[in-house]
């Protein structure tokens, strides 16, 4: 999701004619706005049926719901899929498995990591966004380093971000717009995983094409999407899948989940954390 990036919070949004399908796609720019333990309470895997497998096209944005439709009237419902045996709370803010998305706020709404660091990474967002929990941090430090390795440079464009900071950018998008198209342009103060740790965006080296729909092709964006499973992460927004996230393709947010989860996703071709868990779609706020 990306409302806000870097130091500065300018949110733009760019559309683009998805190719061969007629679809309109929004994709949100992140930029400047006005302005634990995991719980004890492990949940019983769903043993369920075949997984939804996520199809493989691209996907929406995060923090920008669908638009020119009613979401709501047209978003699938995914099968639950059986997934590893629930080592961690999906309600727990401090999990590394919490589903936050438009029918899942944060309990509380205004909770803050108590292990936010500074990651050894390539960083263009200044202040609390330059900022991770720990474990996110470490596992970035090692996917930045094996980007490296292979040539590609990678940076992390907005990390944090607190409810009071939602509540500012939310609040002036409302007054700017009404609440109707706020809510396709910025999350709702506590129901973004930026607030959580466990999720950043990432830029490309070159600077090119920084949360817009071309960052797909980017090769900061290729590499994560091929290579991030192994140091715990997902592209938690896939192409097309928004009628089951609420956001369209953000193919620069990424989200820790831990390398079991994340690898086993990618091998059963599963795109979305709510189709992992068997959770109900979420395309609009409930």
């Amino acid at each position: 999701m990306c409302y806000q990036c870097g130091s500065a919070t300018r949110r733009s949004f760019a559309r683009f004619l998805a190719a061969g399908a007629g679809l309109t796609v929004l994709a949100a720019c992140s930029p400047k706005a006005t302005p634990a333990a995991p719980s004890s309470s492990a949940v019983t895997p769903a043993a369920s049926p075949s997984p939804v497998a996520s199809t493989a096209s691209a996907a929406p944005t995060a923090d920008a719901a669908p638009v020119g439709q009613s979401p709501e009237t047209q978003s699938p419902t995914p099968s639950p899929s059986a997934a590893l045996a629930r080592q961690f709370s999906l309600d727990n803010p401090a999990s590394q498995w919490v589903i936050v998305n438009k029918h899942r706020p944060l309990a509380p709404a205004d909770y803050a990591p108590a292990d936010l660091v500074r990651p050894a990474v390539a960083i263009s967002a200044s202040g609390e966004a330059g900022l991770l929990n720990s474990t996110t941090a470490a596992a970035a430090e090692a996917m930045f380093a094996a980007a490296a390795r292979d040539g590609v440079a990678m940076v992390l464009a907005s990390g944090y971000r607190s409810y009071s900071t939602q509540v500012t950018t939310y609040n002036g998008y409302v007054a700017a717009r009404g609440q109707a198209d706020a809510d396709t342009a910025s999350a709702r103060p506590g129901h973004s995983e930026h607030q959580t740790g466990w999720a950043f965006d990432i830029g490309d080296g070159g600077g090119a094409c920084s949360f817009q729909p071309c960052f797909a092709d980017q090769p900061a964006a290729v590499w994560a999407k091929a290579n991030a499973n192994r140091f715990g992460f997902v592209v938690r927004y896939p192409w097309m899948l928004h009628p089951i996230t609420g956001y369209y393709y953000e193919p620069w947010h990424l989200r820790f989940v831990g390398v079991e989860a994340a690898t086993d996703m990618a091998k059963r071709g599963i795109g979305t954390l709510e189709e992992y868990f068997g959770l109900e779609a979420a395309p609009g706020y409930s």
